[in-house]
């Protein structure tokens, strides 16, 4: 599974961005993160997620904080 850093979050509107190991920004929605609280997230937390194709580009789901 891939793995990325959370490069913005916009917490009022219910998404940001993850920007993968090799640099890519994938927008993710408040629904697609388990295991935590969206509100509580971060800028800069380290995160697994599973990529997916969407119209608008780069797109993650499944996104679950990486402890450590």
């Amino acid at each position: 599974m891939p793995t990325g850093t959370i490069a913005r979050l916009l917490i009022d509107k219910g998404f940001g961005f993850i920007r993968d190991d090799s640099g890519v920004e994938h927008f993710f929605h408040r629904s697609s993160v388990r295991g935590a609280v969206f509100e509580l997230l971060r800028e800069g937390q380290h995160v697994e997620f599973t990529p997916e194709d969407s119209g608008k580009g780069p797109r993650a789901g499944d996104i679950r904080l990486i402890e450590g």
